[in-house]
């Protein structure tokens, strides 16, 4: 059951934080990083022709914005923008390629969005198509796309297990009616359940559901009704995200009435909540937002200290570089995260100037690939050993980081990490709190702007 924590313990510790898919996290990369900054990369990845890679692809489109939404999409009804949209993908494709050489291994893809299912059978197999050409998709490789069920079909899932995918994420939000009005995205209950017991139909190797917790409308007793019918589902993994209000970022929010929206405390009593009932319902608690079956690869990954963290979330980590395609894709490219233009527009303009889309970027130092070992380790496995830093650094971590290391006594007091010889560890109260754990340990905090574009950490 929850452990016990006090409204005034959440208020001190609900502070605007990195959720640190990445280190150093998008709003400290402040170098010049743009086509040639990737370009460098790319010919260092050219010359590790072993080394295998991920992919991401963002696919922008949707039928229609959703209130609550934060993602970079772009809301269309001509089929032509998004063929043309492919055809300035083959490009950036091309280029890329054109570096690091062709039929370079991939083992895991992801189609992210936007509405990844908002393409046409055809469009997607042309897709495909491009990446197959330029790139080796390795047998038992995870490809795995997210779907939005209200525009999905049974034919759809099956034709898309049949083109080669084989993951395969639901985004449900709620089934709560009060809920789904106020964030603007009605979904009916059973078209979600017939596509989804469609995609178990299919054979996909992995089915997992999105929740959103912190929305308007929601309240304990209706929240807790979707999670049970959730949990008697049986995904194989579910991630359950903290709605982030941050219209100043997406305008869209706007119409997010949060006169009917639980906050602060009560919003922690939502999350505790379905802690406990993914627990008690046999799932792995992973981290943060994201639960898995016991027998599923995420929950063994942690179990055996493998866990990683990436720009989606928690993952197993089968490459050591990834790939984005896109617009606001985002990369980890030789020590070098990229980013891709976010604006539709944006992204455009620079394809047709022949260039590759990079707007934004950031060179990992040594300083920056230390933290990011530290954090990544606290953030995945809960701990950072002393010992760990050793063989690439030749010291300890708490000699190596000892000044950012003075910010844990109050943390320490307060019962949400311990340390002793060996290394710091994550107390089970401390994993509601993980994310300040690791906040001690960036050198980057401090230098935000008036409004924070971090969501705050409960």
């Amino acid at each position: 059951m929850a452990i016990p924590i006090s409204a005034e313990f959440v208020e001190k510790y609900n502070q605007p934080g990195p959720r640190y898919t990445s280190y150093p996290t998008v709003p400290a990369w402040k170098q010049k990083f743009g086509h040639d900054e990737y370009v460098e990369a790319l010919h260092e990845l050219n010359g590790r022709p072993d080394d295998e890679i991920a992919v991401y692809l963002h696919v922008p489109f949707c039928a229609k914005a959703c209130h609550y939404c934060g993602c970079n999409m772009v809301v269309t009804h001509e089929k032509d923008e998004v063929t043309a949209y492919i055809d300035r993908l083959e490009r950036e494709i091309s280029m890329v390629t054109d570096i690091i050489g062709k039929d370079r291994r991939v083992v895991q893809m992801h189609w992210g969005g936007g509405t990844p299912n908002f393409l046409k059978d055809h469009q997607v197999e042309r897709v495909l198509a491009l990446f197959r050409e330029h790139f080796t998709i390795v047998p038992g490789a995870e490809v795995a796309l997210e779907i939005d069920p209200r525009i999905a079909t049974p034919d759809q899932t099956a034709f898309l297990k049949e083109a080669g995918f084989n993951r395969i994420s639901l985004g449900v939000q709620d089934f709560d009616k009060r809920t789904q009005k106020a964030i603007g995205r009605m979904q009916g209950r059973e078209k979600t359940l017939k596509i989804y017991h469609s995609c178990r139909d299919a054979g996909f190797e992995g089915v997992n559901l999105d929740l959103v917790y912190g929305l308007p409308g929601q309240t304990r007793q209706s929240f807790q009704d979707t999670l049970k019918e959730i949990i008697e589902l049986r995904p194989d993994r579910v991630a359950c995200f903290s709605y982030a209000h941050v219209p100043w970022v997406r305008p869209n929010q706007e119409l997010v009435d949060t006169t009917i929206m639980l906050t602060g405390y009560e919003k922690f009593q939502l999350f505790q909540l379905t802690v406990d009932m993914f627990e008690e319902g046999d799932y792995t608690w992973i981290g943060i937002d994201h639960f898995a079956k016991k027998d599923d690869e995420l929950s063994e990954a942690l179990r055996n200290r493998a866990l990683h963290r990436n720009f989606m979330g928690y993952a197993t980590r089968p490459a050591p570089h990834m790939l984005a395609f896109g617009m606001s894709g985002i990369g980890d490219v030789c020590d070098r995260f990229v980013q891709n233009d976010a604006t539709y527009e944006g992204w455009t303009g620079l394809m047709e100037k022949g260039g590759l889309p990079v707007v934004k970027g950031h060179k990992l130092n040594d300083d920056d690939k230390l933290r990011r070992l530290a954090i990544l380790n606290v953030m995945c496995n809960l701990e950072l050993p002393w010992k760990l830093t050793e063989a690439a650094y030749g010291a300890p971590a708490n000699e190596l980081l000892a000044e950012s290391l003075e910010g844990l006594p109050p943390l320490i007091e307060d019962g949400l990490c311990e340390v002793d010889d060996a290394g710091l560890r994550i107390t089970d109260k401390g994993r509601y709190f993980v994310r300040n754990v690791a906040m001690t340990l960036d050198a980057y905090l401090g230098e935000g702007k008036d409004k924070p574009l971090f969501s705050k950490t409960v």
